[in-house]
């Protein structure tokens, strides 16, 4: 039996919607701010699948994500169809100039073991490892907006 873990982050960005939108959409550069993301692969057969690896501390996993649902200055969904397990959204919301980007990530892990490492500290480390991602995301879009 499997538990889902979800977290729930945001950021606002000061930057317009249209730039916000684009960045996040070239899935193949995340690995500039996320800082578990080794690699993102989109294939070329496939647009809506993509490869992705994560790599921290010495483990190293990888996945083949599908795109479900793109509303062009809203939301991207998506989910893992092999490798770890995982499902989320980025959602954009535009502030008249400014933009909050909003990620969503679920993933799946024993569910002996849910409990016990949400509350302990998975849960903590992976909601503050993507906080500080989005931050990254932050500093990333302004550089662009200033090029």
């Amino acid at each position: 039996m499997t538990d889902w873990l979800e977290h729930s982050v945001q950021v606002e960005v000061e930057v317009p919607i249209d730039l916000a939108w684009s960045l996040w959409s070239d899935l193949e550069q995340m690995p500039r701010w996320m800082k578990w993301i080794d690699s993102v692969k989109v294939l070329e057969e496939d647009p809506e699948l993509s490869r992705w690896k994560l790599a921290s501390g010495g483990l190293e996993f990888s996945w083949l994500s599908r795109i479900l649902k793109v509303i062009p200055h809203q939301i991207i969904q998506w989910e893992s169809i092999d490798g770890l397990p995982n499902r989320g959204a980025i959602r954009f919301y535009d502030r008249h100039g400014n933009s909050i980007v909003k990620l969503t990530v679920a993933y799946a892990i024993p569910g002996i073991l849910g409990p016990l490492m949400d509350n302990l500290f998975l849960g903590r480390i992976v909601e503050s490892t993507i906080q500080a991602d989005l931050n990254r995301f932050r500093e990333y879009a302004l550089k662009a907006s200033k090029q």
